[in-house]
């Protein structure tokens, strides 16, 4: 006879990893995601924004900006948007400086701070990057570290980064890189008024590719 409470923990279990396996999949036309590429024209590079909480200090979310031939975010399970940034699967191309603000905008708040680490790196290892984050497909919920994690510790200089689900630790490792930048970013907008360059993206209609 089957004993019921374990029967039904792996269930449950079965249940969970089934929800943490699904992943939406989103996918901009050629045509929008051309006509989005943006490049700033400043040196190669990698940066990680850890969104942390001002109240526990614990962290709550994890994306990566490339800077290579041109500029993308990898923002995996994550809701950010911005009509000039097509995205495909957790990618979004178009990073100008105006998109770049509406996402650290959407982020900082009251209860949140968002945490900047920018570390320059050749040409070769951002271009490895944006194939790293264009080829690693819809992250399921709850996995944005854990996917952040694994594409910069099979980079090239990286591999001292250890595949995580922990923010805060990929942020500490990420500062041990020799010459890795920091800065923190607050917002004393209250929660229920964040995101204020968010709202206002909703409604925008790019012209251009380079919307700065």
């Amino acid at each position: 006879m089957w004993n019921r409470p374990r029967f039904l923990v792996v269930v449950l279990a079965a249940g969970l990893l089934t929800l943490a396996g699904c992943a939406e999949r989103t996918w901009a036309p050629d045509v929008d995601v051309q006509r989005a590429l943006y490049s700033n024209g400043d040196p190669p590079s990698i940066t990680l924004y850890t969104v942390q909480s001002t109240r526990s200090g614990n962290g709550a979310h994890s994306g990566l900006v490339v800077n290579g031939a041109h500029r993308a975010l990898f923002d995996p399970a994550g809701t950010f948007y911005h009509p000039a940034a097509p995205e495909r699967n957790d990618v979004h191309f178009g990073i100008t400086e105006n998109v770049l603000k509406v996402y650290v905008d959407y982020h900082a708040r009251e209860t949140f701070d968002v945490i900047v680490q920018t570390v320059e790196v050749p040409a070769e290892v951002a271009a490895q990057a944006l194939s790293a984050i264009q080829a690693y497909g819809p992250v399921p919920n709850a996995q944005c570290t854990l996917s952040v994690s694994r594409v910069l510790s099979r980079l090239d200089g990286f591999e001292s980064i250890p595949a995580g689900w922990f923010p805060n630790r990929l942020s500490d490792a990420f500062a041990a890189l020799p010459d890795a930048t920091y800065a923190r970013i607050t917002d004393d907008d209250a929660d229920t008024n964040h995101g204020v360059l968010f709202e206002a993206a909703k409604n925008y209609t790019p012209n251009t590719a380079s919307d700065e």
